[in-house]
């Protein structure tokens, strides 16, 4: 038995680890790591961040690690570390990713540059804090923290790092069809992506698919001078331009119908009555009539699908000169909500460019450095796990804990809820303005305050005897 107060003194302890330091001094040894994943010659810190940095932190509370190799050569590993207590116990899974974005070290203006924490204020700068070492710290540290309260955790753990994530998850899924019974589980629950307020703690169901695509013109050899040639021949620049107009309306509503999901759920309706989305003071303005219309920015972001240009380039954009291009070449995305039909994405697309007199405009997939894909997935919101999550993250935090149905952006959860069949559940401990993905990432101190609580709250009440299957 518990003692009556156990819940309340695994949080204090988990409090005493972040206002003690400790929290600083775990990150710092994992940001300091250059896991830059799109990097080939990153390959050995991939590896040294699972041998000395992970296993060594997991085999301290009792996990026995097992290191895979990836399949594909060339790309990170990954760790599963298990502590099994009894065959009549929950199985959670937790997961992170301990690779991350390109350091960009010339681009920083804040902190000490990507691979040194940096407290400015309420921020805590360097790269990885949001996305995603400080999270899956945070989570490691709340189970620690139980632990040593209890002696026990009360359930099965298994908890997995990956090394590649940044890079499209690459090898996983081989991995997990390789090795199935390892992961078995009877719950996922992680935590990764931004808040929808960064003052809310936030219970996110799913994620939106990312199917990237290039569209490309080449109409010749060679640049021609634009005053002998101006008007004589095409500029494959304001075709390639008129045929991506095509697809959206002005706004950015878009016009290929076969890329829009179903209509939306009614539970996933309801969880989104009445949120806001609020990244916070340094975020960009939400502009009110973009994107699909008739829905709400939650809904947009939430529950449907968006198309966008992620580059474009014709020419010397750097050097330009004086001369009609021979090519162009936009690198394109569309972001998915679960139930798209994902086998028409490009077929549509190749449909829609021949109807509208595009059929010289090739469509491919795109390069290999950002080649990676995840398919949309979600949890229903009235699933057992989930109103148990809820229940457990508002008895921390006195509130509810806002519900998304699926994050706006894209990892790895289908191989969770459709490959390992899991009901998937994430915790996101960042926010919006977080500048991942960009220079000057950083996290919140204030977020991590709450978050820590919340997930020592999770993994204590999970070993209470009150959970879905235990039921």
């Amino acid at each position: 038995m518990s003692t009556p107060n156990g819940r309340e003194a695994a949080v204090a302890r988990v409090l005493d680890y972040l206002d003690g330091g400790d929290f600083e001094t775990e990150l710092q040894r994992r940001v300091a790591i250059r896991t830059e994943s799109q990097k080939r010659e990153s390959l050995p810190e991939l590896h040294r961040y699972v041998d000395a940095e992970m296993i060594p932190t997991f085999e301290a509370m009792g996990f026995a690690c097992k290191k895979y190799e990836n399949p594909i050569e060339g790309l990170g590993p990954m760790l599963l570390a298990t502590r099994h207590e009894g065959d009549d116990l929950p199985t959670v899974l937790g997961y992170g990713h301990g690779d991350v974005i390109r350091g960009l070290e010339q681009q920083w203006t804040k902190g000490k540059g990507p691979w040194e924490i940096a407290r400015d204020g309420d921020k805590l700068y360097g790269r990885g804090t949001a996305d995603n070492k400080a999270q899956h710290t945070i989570n490691i540290a709340a189970i620690r923290c139980v632990l040593e309260e209890r002696g026990k955790l009360g359930f099965n753990a298994k908890f997995m790092i990956e090394m590649g994530e940044e890079a499209g998850s690459n090898g996983v899924r081989e991995i997990l069809e390789a090795h199935l019974d390892d992961f078995k589980a009877d719950v996922f629950i992680a935590s990764d992506g931004p808040r929808a307020q960064a003052e809310r703690p936030t219970l996110t169901l799913g994620a939106r698919g990312a199917e990237n695509f290039d569209l490309s013109l080449d109409l010749r050899e060679g640049a021609h001078h634009s005053g002998n040639w101006g008007g004589l021949i095409a500029d494959p620049s304001i075709i390639l331009a008129h045929a991506l107009a095509s697809i959206t309306g002005p706004k950015g509503e878009i016009r290929i119908p076969e890329w829009m999901p179903p209509a939306t759920p009614p539970a996933v309706r309801e969880a989104l009555q009445g949120l806001t989305i609020d990244a916070g003071p340094d975020a960009p303005t939400i502009d009110p009539d973009w994107g699909q219309p008739g829905l709400t920015p939650a809904e947009r972001v939430y529950s449907s699908n968006s198309f966008a240009v992620l580059a474009m380039t014709s020419g010397n954009p750097a050097n330009p000169v004086n001369a009609i291009p021979p090519r162009a070449r936009a690198h394109c995305q569309l972001r998915y909500f679960a139930g798209t039909d994902t086998s028409q994405i490009l077929p549509a697309l190749r449909r829609h460019l021949d109807a509208h007199g595009f059929s010289h405009v090739e469509v491919s997939g795109p390069p290999e450095a950002n080649s990676g894909g995840f398919g949309a997935s979600r949890t229903e919101p009235d699933h057992p796990w989930v109103t148990w999550t809820r229940d457990s993250m508002t008895r921390s935090m006195g509130e509810a804990p806002a519900v998304i149905p699926s994050m706006g952006g894209s990892i790895c959860n289908d191989l969770f809820t459709d490959l390992l069949g899991l009901p998937a559940i994430w915790i996101p401990h960042s926010y919006g303005a977080c500048s991942q993905h960009a220079p000057n990432e950083h996290i919140l101190m204030s977020i991590t305050r709450t978050a820590l609580p919340v997930m020592a709250g999770i993994y204590w009440d999970l070993g209470e005897g009150a959970t879905p299957k235990a039921a």
